[in-house]
């Protein structure tokens, strides 16, 4: 039992609840965007229903159950749980008072532009694949990642004995830190704070947390960040006033957070409070009404604060799987720099790819230069030889790909306008392939190239 428990737990923690620090995505998340991608649901496309790509993500490369793969693409597509959706939805998505979306079979889905950056480059042996469960098919070990996905839109798991909890933040001032780290890699989490200066939400509201437990947090990986709702004060005359909340905090249910407040004001715990309205349409506007003229809003709202979900803790556990996909808590700059050194890993493997693609274009065409000058002669051996390919090898030393690529040329292809845009064609590749192995030879360069 005790070895079959830690093999489940094993695969608890690296299979299905912690993110990776490269891609920040957990497998259900990564089997969804390269499902949609091999359904071709780009950003220029059509939507297709949900219910098609949930049936090829647990058909292919997650089986697990289908309700479970739907609530994890529903919530990428929700623009109040993630800070930068990465499935653009049409139809009913849930809403922030905790309704539900609407069944798979009638809602549709495709990626949105962040999404695609993040599969950019996959097809160019930017990234390790391995066979899905079955062997029939083969899947993506990460992404390559061309935007700062894990600490942009956070994560949150529970898994055997350990749990992660990320809050979003502002990708550009996440940009920032990076072009930071970029110049100096041990740049201290105190400068990478004045650039971050902590999470950023999209359902907005307050952090009131002091610097310094900020600074500590991001430091250690471990913390959390008190985060209220936004509100201000309307007067109606006659001396009264009315606060209405424009921001609640992230994760809470407004219907839910009304209801409490509801039930508080029935148990005679909040005196001061008449009444409150909840007037939200496409935004938030909760108005609290005070029960007279003389109370102290701020004493109310201080309340308010310490009794309900108008204040939370937002918990801070950077856990994550680094590249040998072993779990461990990173601070805010090593979990950055992992992500950098993914983006080398990723430039460089593709660079050498188009190399591979650029030197074997180049000898098929340098093939043809060879043919074109003698043609005549070529023609002849063809004509006349038993055996062409040999001959051809060795009176021009041709390789076989150019032997090959020779013998399937066209007649219309021997035209002389072809002959011109072939040496074009080759002056161009010799110039990309000397820029790529500058750029395969020098840091400096991967690294502008980076920036």
């Amino acid at each position: 039992i005790s070895e079959r428990y830690l093999s489940y737990a094993l695969s608890t923690i690296v299979s299905r609840s912690l993110p990776d620090v490269r891609d920040g995505l957990k497998p259900v998340h990564r089997r969804l965007l390269y499902a949609m991608r091999v359904l071709r649901l780009d950003p220029r496309s059509g939507f297709k229903k949900c219910a098609r790509v949930v049936g090829d993500v647990i058909g292919k490369y997650h089986p697990h159950g289908e309700v479970a793969v739907y609530d994890a693409l529903v919530r990428l597509a929700q623009d109040f749980a993630v800070r930068y959706p990465l499935v653009e939805g049409q139809g009913i998505f849930g809403n922030v008072d905790g309704d539900n979306a609407a069944a798979m079979r009638y809602t549709e889905a495709r990626l949105t532009d962040i999404a695609e950056s993040l599969l950019e480059g996959i097809d160019e042996d930017t990234v390790e694949f391995r066979t899905t469960y079955d062997g029939d098919e083969r899947e993506p070990l990460v992404l390559p990642a061309a935007f700062p996905n894990l600490l942009a839109n956070g994560a949150n798991g529970v898994a055997v004995g350990m749990a992660t909890s990320i809050p979003p933040h502002n990708a550009m001032e996440l940009c920032d830190a990076l072009l930071c780290l970029l110049k100096k890699p041990k740049t201290p989490t105190k400068t990478l704070v004045e650039l971050i200066p902590g999470p950023d939400f999209p359902t907005g509201g307050l952090i009131v947390e002091p610097d310094d437990s900020i600074i500590e947090a991001y430091s250690t990986g471990r913390g959390g960040f008190r985060l209220r709702a936004r509100w201000h004060t309307e007067k109606l005359g006659r001396g009264q006033v009315q606060i209405i909340v424009t921001e609640i905090p992230y994760q809470v249910q407004k219907t839910r957070l009304v209801e409490k407040i509801v039930d508080l004001m029935e148990a005679k715990k909040l005196p001061w409070l008449a009444d409150v309205i909840d007037e939200s349409t496409e935004d938030i506007r909760l108005i609290i009404i005070p029960r007279a003229r003389n109370i102290d809003v701020n004493l109310l709202m201080e309340t308010l604060f310490r009794t309900t979900e108008l204040e939370v803790r937002i918990p801070l556990n950077l856990n994550v799987l680094d590249k040998d996909r072993v779990p461990r808590v990173m601070s805010l700059g090593s979990s950055l720099v992992a992500f950098l050194n993914h983006r080398f890993e990723v430039l460089q493997r593709r660079s050498v790819y188009r190399q591979t693609q650029i030197e074997t274009r180049m000898e098929v065409l340098s093939g043809y230069l060879i043919a074109y000058k003698n043609l005549d002669a070529v023609i002849k051996v063809i004509r006349d030889s038993d055996n062409p390919e040999k001959e051809m090898a060795r009176r021009w030393k041709l390789s076989q790909p150019q032997v090959v690529a020779i013998l399937s040329m066209r007649l219309r292809q021997l035209r002389k306008l072809d002959q011109l845009e072939i040496k074009i064609e080759y002056d161009d590749l010799t110039i990309e392939l000397g820029i790529l192995v500058k750029l395969l030879k020098s840091k400096v360069r991967q690294r502008n190239a980076i920036e």
